[in-house]
């Protein structure tokens, strides 16, 4: 159950606190007033995509805090499976954070988490109905969706999913491997010629690099060979200077000379004399390295032939001798596998048989499942659309085979008739958009104990809906309140009179600065919001008291 929501300066909302209760909840107010917001701010909350134009104009970022009291379910085990807990009060908060830049910062109980946690978490613990999903009834592709959430068992259909995807995988290999004669041969001859061609150049690991090296090096030996002779000249000097290790080496001498008379000196002397030595290796390498700048000119020669043929055929295979020396193991193996393509064909044409039989056998369970589903589940829809103010309603599942494919061998299509006498047709050519609200909130309820989830909300359900329909569409939302939290936007007087508790969204313009409240009525303040919603807002003795008299009638349906 959703105890607690916080926004901080999301759109027009510089700072709410909502305390929802447990029961039915509904959200009133006019429109444009940021009922949508309340909404939008629960999907972040929960992990849903966001965007940072949800930030209030002129602050740096926005927050929003969920409170929830949780029992033991799925939510609490997958708050523990993503290394969190739950307080010992049985509550946790979710909270989200959106700044300018668009970065997300996320936590869990105060615990850093990722958007991926807070989605995994919320999605078992708030299920939000909006319009749009009443609409997503015109799509005849959804209907499955539902059909399943009767209690379609997870082991069976995971082990279909991992066949039908195992058979995929079969049908694509058996489909690599089937190509006509004269494609096959034409893709030999090519590959042939490829790997005859980079393995007649024998590129070694590293060569392009230390090739690059030696070619720079010999360029510039002149300017090595200098460089090299004038440290030599200053460490071992030359007829006018003494030269560094001479100097080094003196120096040594006088110290330990002098050391006799001032111990002292002794360490001084013995890392004079120790650098000397030093400076004599060091003068030794240079004449190691004086070695590598002799070179047949012809070999700088081999080195640009080289390099040129890198260049060449690293426009074909690759940029680098890395890449290319990739591409031939590549070629190796492409042309083994059509070497070996009938064999491979008929290996995989066994295992796509087998499993194709595996996946046709799973899908015709799952098929017999949906079919001895869809009756019952039907039965409880139309009784629900009856209760609904759809006295001549009919509501059927219509049940085709089609190849199997990611769901198993059906097309579920749900199709109504509201009119006593007339046939049932799909609902997308047929319902209205109250009727899609009701319809959606008929399937809401039957489905409604298939899950644990604790927090129901329901955008604006009360969409082309009034009179006695409104008032059933009321009544069957606070008969799901009863096992679980309901929350419901709406804009009818007869929905709003039945909630346990009402909330009232308004906004008001300060120093020419849009502000939105939300507020929780006591009894005084319901009547006038009825009256407001049911007659607008001159609002008359009569309409308050038609209000009182909604409030009463919903007591006593209550009692």
């Amino acid at each position: 159950m959703l105890l607690q929501l916080y926004i901080e300066n999301i759109a027009v909302i510089e700072k709410a606190q909502i305390d929802f209760s447990a029961g039915f909840n509904v959200l009133t107010g006019e429109t444009g007033a940021g009922k949508s917001i309340i909404i939008d701010s629960i999907n972040a909350v929960l992990g849903e995509r966001t965007s940072r134009e949800l930030i209030r104009t002129g602050a740096k970022h926005a927050l929003v805090s969920a409170v929830f009291q949780l029992k033991r379910g799925r939510a609490v085990d997958k708050i523990h499976e993503l290394g969190y807990s739950v307080e010992d009060d049985g509550t946790v908060i979710l909270q989200r954070e959106i700044s300018h830049d668009g970065k997300t910062s996320c936590r869990i109980n105060t615990r850093p988490a990722t958007v991926s946690s807070l989605k995994k978490i919320g999605n078992l613990l708030i299920n939000i109905h909006g319009q749009h999903e009443s609409y997503g009834l015109l799509s005849p592709e959804l209907h499955i969706g539902y059909l399943d959430s009767m209690g379609l068992p997870d082991d069976l259909f995971l082990q279909y999913q991992k066949v039908y995807h195992a058979m995929l995988e079969a049908k694509s290999g058996l489909q690599s491997c089937q190509m006509d004669q004269a494609q096959k041969a034409r893709q030999v001859d090519l590959l042939t010629y490829q790997i005859k061609e980079l393995e007649s150049a024998d590129f070694q690991p590293g060569e392009q690099e230390d090739l690059n090296r030696k070619k720079n090096l010999y360029r510039n030996s002149e300017r090595v060979a200098q460089a090299i002779a004038q440290a030599k000249a200053a460490l071992s000097g030359d007829e006018e200077m003494p030269g560094a290790v001479s100097a080094v080496s003196q120096a040594a001498d006088a110290l330990d000379d002098a050391q006799r008379f001032l111990p002292d000196l002794h360490g001084l002397a013995e890392r004079l004399q120790t650098i000397s030595y030093d400076l004599e290796d060091c003068g030794e390498e240079m004449r190691d390295f004086t070695s590598q700048l002799e070179y047949d000119p012809t070999e700088l020669d081999e080195i640009e032939a080289r390099l040129d043929l890198i260049y060449r055929l690293g426009l074909k295979y690759g940029d680098s001798v890395k890449k290319m020396l990739t591409y031939l193991e590549t070629c190796k193996s492409e042309l083994q596998t059509i070497e070996l393509s009938d064999e491979n064909a008929a290996k995989f044409r066994a295992k796509y048989k087998k499993l194709a039989a595996q996946a046709e056998e799973l899908a015709n369970k799952i098929s017999a499942w949906r079919c001895e589903t869809a009756k019952s589940f039907s039965e409880k829809v139309k009784s629900e659309l009856q209760f609904l103010n759809m006295p001549n309603v009919t509501f059927e599942i219509h049940q085709d085979q089609v190849p199997v494919n990611e769901t198993g061998c059906d097309k579920i299509e749900f199709y109504i008739s509201t009119n006593a006498g007339e046939p049932a047709k799909p609902i997308a050519k047929v319902a209205s958009g109250g009727e899609l609200s009701r319809i959606m909130l008929a399937i809401k309820t039957v489905l409604a104990g298939r899950d644990d989830i604790g927090t129901l909300i329901f955008d604006e359900v009360d969409t082309g809906v009034s009179g006695s329909a409104a008032q059933k569409v009321g009544l069957k939302l606070r008969e799901v309140s009863q096992n679980r939290q309901v929350i419901c936007v709406t804009h009818l007087a007869q929905i709003a009179a039945l909630a346990d508790t009402h909330f009232l969204i308004c906004k008001q313009v300060r120093d020419n600065r849009t502000f939105t409240q939300v507020n929780r009525l006591n009894r005084e303040a319901r009547c006038r919001e009825l009256a407001r919603i049911m007659g607008g807002e001159n609002i008359t003795p009569l309409m308050l008291q038609n209000a009182e008299e909604m409030l009463q009638m919903a007591e006593q349906q209550q009692s």
